[in-house]
């Protein structure tokens, strides 16, 4: 990689913090490499946008936004007499620029769809690691950081915990871009409250008004955004689609589809048989080789890769009814037994247009990487503990709720 480059491109105009500024010519070239520039083309909230047609923003924005964000934290940090090093700084900066690389195509929706058995996070490691054989070692540290095996821990925390820069920034915009106001948080106030302890990140006293404010927009935004019922149907059905595709690729059927989208179709690949080649392949798979191909399915000939095509495509989503308990046998098998009457599905097909599951959301997790608040005599408390809203004790616990889809003529 040529450190010569000239770095031109010194501020970024982002709607949510204004100007951003990038720290350095390595982050630019980081920036620029196309590993990095294929996150312009996967968008961040899968198919929110079905639902709140705002929520078109990519993985690109969020990772430029939480570079700022961690920016303005190691500023703050610095300013209280933590010491962190211009070479730690750099590290964190790389770590949470290149948290999501991994992610495949609608993010989220299709966790797992082209590689079994590996998360976005191990694939993300994997990009990495890549680009540091490429940038000749400069990325071991933000390696390390990001694996957590490097020796100060709030530098991990700053990336990944319950009040990590990737949430604070994933909040602010998809509260922003979906319209959805309940959801905003006070980003800034929360990283000026931000201290360090015993080598973990703490959380200043007066600031546990924003940390219980950040609690409830987070619980805000799952039931009301990320889990509500129609985004949700949309991402089973676009899932459904992807697995019918296989199937009938696996059988030996010619799909029309791209190239890149053909290697993850035509053969399973899990963690067991990923290649480095694998990666190269993943590297150019984004949303447009999926809707691409989804196009071109509609008027396919195998009936259920059709409908199903179609149903995503003109939006004629499934029918899905959301409720606390569990659906009975027997309301699974009444409402199987009305679709195979009037659709003529076999058992097979059947299950690709009736399907049932659970959500849930746990808004907090006390039990790791608490958010822990310290008073001025020293005394640290977990948040719930600190806290005199009822709220955020009843947040810690999870919630589940169960669906079932259907179509619905």
């Amino acid at each position: 990689m040529n450190e010569k480059k000239t770095n031109k491109l010194k501020i970024l105009n982002d709607p949510i913090y204004g100007f951003i500024t990038i720290p350095n010519i390595l982050i630019y070239n980081l920036i620029e490499h196309p590993y990095f520039q294929r996150l312009r083309r996967i968008s961040q909230m899968g198919l929110s946008h079905l639902v709140y047609p705002g929520a078109h923003h990519t993985r690109f924005h969020h990772a430029i936004g939480s570079v700022h964000l961690m920016q303005k934290a190691i500023r703050i940090l610095k300013f209280k007499g933590v010491q962190i090093s211009e070479e730690e700084a750099t590290a964190v900066y790389i770590a949470i620029l290149l948290h999501d690389i991994g992610h495949g195509p609608f993010s989220h929706a299709l966790e797992g769809q082209f590689i079994k058995g590996i998360s976005h996070e191990s694939i993300s490691l994997l990009f990495m690691e890549a680009l540091n054989d490429e940038f000749k070692g400069q990325l071991s540290m933000a390696i390390e950081i990001f694996k957590g095996n490097y020796h100060r821990k709030f530098l991990h925390q700053l990336i990944s915990s319950q009040l990590d820069m990737d949430r604070l920034d994933y909040l602010k915009r998809d509260s922003f871009y979906t319209g959805v106001a309940e959801g905003t948080i006070n980003s800034e106030r929360l990283i000026t409250m931000l201290d360090v302890k015993n080598d973990n990140l703490v959380v200043e006293e007066k600031g546990i008004y924003s940390v219980e404010s950040f609690i409830v927009a987070r619980r805000i935004m799952y039931w009301q955004v990320y889990l509500h019922k129609t985004a949700l149907v949309a991402e089973k059905l676009l899932n459904k689609i992807l697995k019918r595709a296989k199937e009938l690729s696996l059988q030996g059927v010619e799909l029309p589809a791209t190239k890149m989208l053909s290697v993850f179709l035509k053969q399973p690949i899990n963690k067991d048989n990923f290649t480095a080649e694998n990666l190269k392949s993943f590297s150019k798979l984004d949303d447009y080789d999926i809707l691409t191909a989804i196009k071109e399915w509609i008027s396919f000939d195998d009936k259920v890769l059709s409908r199903l095509s179609k149903s995503l495509i003109n939006r004629e989503l499934p029918k899905v009814v959301l409720q606390n308990e569990p659906f009975s046998e027997h309301q699974i098998l009444t409402i199987k037994k009305l679709v195979q009457e009037k659709f003529h599905y076999s058992d097979k097909e059947l299950d690709y247009f009736v399907y049932d599951g659970e959500i849930s959301n746990q808004a907090y997790d006390s039990t790791k990487n608490n958010i822990q608040i310290i008073y001025k005599n020293g005394t640290l408390k977990d948040v719930t503990e600190a806290s005199d809203h009822l709220n955020i004790l009843a947040l810690s616990n999870p919630v589940y709720k169960y669906y079932i889809c259907y179509p619905k003529k």
